[in-house]
Parts: C-alpha cells; sequence; structure tokens
C-alpha cells in the first residue's frame, strides 16, 4: 500500500490524538495547570462547553488520587475564547472508592485582569472496579444504521461558525431530526447522531464530556436559531465505553422564560447506557 493510502486508514489512539493533545494540561504547580485552548473546538467562535469539560475533566484526574469521572457538573460563568488559560483545582474529600473535587478554569481579559469561564464540582473513582450487576428500564435511541444517516459533508452548506468543530467530529445524524437544515423544523425537542472523532480514536470517560455537547441543538427542531449558550451542564458516566462508535440521543421537552434542557444519553457499541447528562442552556427568541 502506498505511504500516503496507509497514512489514511491510521486511526488515532487514546492518548495520541488530537483531543488528548488538544485538552492536555501541563502542572505548573501542585493543583495548577496551563493550557492553551484550541481554535479547532470552536462554534460560532465561541469554545464548545463539552470540550471544555474535558479540559477540566484532565486536569482533575491529575490532581485527584482517582482518574475516572463518575460526575461532574459545571457551571460556564463566561464565554470561553481560544488561547491561554489555567485551570486551578482543589481536592475537597479523598476516599477508598470515590474522591471529589473542584476545578475553574481562567482565562486573562484585554486588560490583563483574570476572570473565571467556569467552575466545576466532580467525584472521581475507578470505572473498572464497578459491579456489572445492571437492571435498567433504559433502550438505546432508535438510530438508522449510520450509511443512512446524514453529516455536515451532506448538506448543502455548514451552519455558520460551526466548521472548526464539525472538522474533528464524526457525526451521522439522524433525518427524523434533522428537519431544521431543510428549512422544516419538527417541533419536537430531539436530536440522534451516531457520534465519533474524526480521526477514529475511540471514546473513553474523558471524551464522553465531549459527546454529551457535541451534537446540533434540539433548539433547531423546535424553530429558533442562532448560538444557544450552556449555563450548567452535569455528566453521569456510568461505564467505560466499549470500542466503536457511540450514539446519542438529546430530548427537550420544557422551553420557558428563554431557558431549556437537553437531557443527552451516549450508547456504545456494546448496547450500554456510558454516559447522562442534564444541561440548561438559554435561547435567543424571536
Amino acid at each position: 500500500m502506498p505511504e500516503a493510502a496507509s497514512a489514511a486508514v491510521t486511526r488515532a489512539s487514546i492518548g495520541d490524538s488530537e483531543f488528548d493533545r488538544d485538552t492536555a494540561v501541563t502542572r505548573r504547580a501542585p493543583g495548577v495547570y496551563d493550557i492553551g485552548l484550541s481554535a479547532g473546538w470552536t462554534i460560532i467562535n465561541a469554545v464548545n462547553g463539552g470540550y471544555l469539560l474535558a479540559v477540566l475533566g484532565r486536569a482533575l484526574a491529575d490532581a485527584l488520587p482517582h482518574t475516572d469521572p463518575f460526575t461532574i457538573s459545571a457551571h460556564y460563568l463566561t464565554a470561553s475564547r481560544p488561547g491561554p488559560a489555567v485551570v486551578r483545582t482543589e481536592t475537597a474529600r479523598t476516599g477508598r472508592a470515590l474522591s471529589t473535587g473542584q476545578a475553574s478554569l481562567f482565562q486573562y481579559d484585554d486588560d490583563g485582569n483574570e476572570v473565571e469561564r467556569i467552575r466545576a464540582l466532580a467525584s472521581y473513582g475507578d470505572l473498572d472496579a464497578l459491579p456489572d450487576d445492571v437492571r435498567t428500564s433504559a433502550k438505546p435511541p432508535a438510530i438508522p444504521p449510520m450509511d443512512q444517516c446524514l453529516g455536515a459533508e451532506d448538506g448543502p452548506t455548514p451552519v455558520d461558525g460551526s466548521s472548526a468543530i464539525a472538522d474533528r467530529l464524526m457525526l451521522k445524524l439522524d433525518p427524523a431530526t434533522l428537519g431544521w437544515a431543510l428549512g422544516q423544523p419538527s417541533g419536537r425537542g430531539e436530536m440522534r447522531a451516531w457520534f465519533g472523532l474524526a480521526d477514529g480514536r475511540d471514546a473513553d470517560p474523558l471524551s464522553l464530556l465531549l459527546a454529551v455537547d457535541a451534537l446540533p441543538p434540539t433548539a433547531f427542531e423546535l424553530g429558533l436559531k442562532g448560538w444557544v449558550p450552556t449555563v450548567e451542564l452535569t455528566v453521569h458516566v456510568r461505564c467505560r465505553p466499549a470500542p466503536g462508535p457511540l450514539r446519542v440521543s438529546i430530548t427537550t421537552r420544557n422551553l420557558a422564560g428563554g431557558f431549556l434542557e437537553e437531557d443527552a444519553e451516549v450508547w456504545d457499541s456494546a448496547d450500554r447506557l456510558v454516559a447522562q447528562s442534564r444541561q440548561l442552556a438559554r435561547v435567543r427568541l424571536g
């Protein structure tokens, strides 16, 4: 096989992918980490909230004695932008099964003053140590086969400002949730897709923090346009995902007062519910 063709089919591995490089933090001092937020994960000039949560998640994995996020709740205080940032962590409690800590991400304004962008509280543990007992009424989302779903490359034109993150994801959206792209939103707050990273890297607990916030907002299918900034996002990681593409389902049942909730489920190739999330987001009406 020619060298160029061989490189084209090479899959990135966990720990050696664009996602890993762009979420890598450098420890400056105990509990203090530096990072350059990549412009590759932006949506309409703002850095994606799931990517930012993965950055905080990686810092906490280094700061705490446990490395797997079980639950992480973040409040998005101000919009982050590509460029230098500082993450400060603090350990609240360490135990045999769970460790809890908090992390905040800061950037500098034009006058050189620190501005807090995000503050998160999280509990970490060891996913591999959890028992196998599962009792659930949840079922994987009914999504057509991947070759019957549509990606950004299938649309006539990309959504303004979304091409940066779209280039780093493998998203194949369920056609039943794509009415907004044709100017015919269904009015149902639903979004479903096959999800992966464009370089083929398999999912791990940290990339699940990205997956829950990587689909187009359900507000599009409700007939709304424009940026839908996250106010608060909570993610529960339930188990380590199996190799292969993920299925992500997001629903909104209530939009009121200019705010909506998005409830996400992430399922792996072994039909396991590997992550759940809820976020509160602000929408612009009219």
